[in-house]
Order: C-alpha cells, then sequence, then structure tokens
C-alpha cells in the first residue's frame, strides 16, 4: 500500500479511536487491533502529528502512581473524520470502476 495513504488511514483509525471516549496509548492499540496492526513506535509519531495539528490535545493522569498521557479529539480532529468520509466515497467509486473492469475482461 502506498505509504502516505497509509499514513492518512492511521491517522484517521487513531482519530476514530478517540472519538467517543479520551484515551491512552496502549489502549488505542488495542482498540484498533481488529482492524489494523500498529506498534508504538508508529502510533507515538501519529498522537504528536495529530495534537501539533491540532485535531488532539493530551493531558495526564495520575494511574498507579504514574502519570499517563490521555488524549481527545478536538473539532478539527472531529472535521477530519468527517472529511475522511467524504473523500472514502470517492475512494469507493474508483475501487468498484477498478474491479468492474477486472471482471468484465475476466
Amino acid at each position: 500500500m502506498d505509504i502516505q495513504l497509509k499514513r492518512g488511514l492511521l491517522d484517521v483509525c487513531v482519530l476514530a479511536a478517540i472519538k467517543n471516549e479520551d484515551s491512552y496509548g496502549y489502549q488505542i492499540i488495542k482498540d484498533i487491533k481488529p482492524y489494523v496492526t500498529i506498534s508504538e513506535s508508529t502510533l507515538y509519531p501519529i498522537l504528536r502529528r495529530l495534537e501539533a495539528s491540532e485535531q488532539l490535545t493530551v493531558y495526564s493522569v495520575e494511574h498507579n502512581g504514574r502519570l499517563r498521557k490521555y488524549y481527545h479529539i478536538t473539532q478539527a480532529g472531529r472535521d477530519r473524520i468527517a472529511a475522511f468520509a467524504e473523500e472514502w466515497k470517492e475512494v469507493m467509486l474508483i475501487y468498484q470502476y477498478v474491479i468492474r473492469e477486472e471482471t468484465n475482461h475476466e
């Protein structure tokens, strides 16, 4: 898969993981695992990039004597998910065209 496409998909997956409830890194990995495999070394740069673009905010909460970073989606992050949903409609049309062409030539 094209690296830029995958990067964009992972960004949206991370945003979707915190869309309904704030979460922390390890939980985000667990939540998206049924859909996509992501490592900590991949997740944390995504989280920093999303924070820098103001699509999420970060706050810390003490948990078992340690500070745990929680991530909260912003309106910009919600807008990103909505834009992705609209863009995906176009991607699906292209996919259907490609598959249609393959089916017609078999």
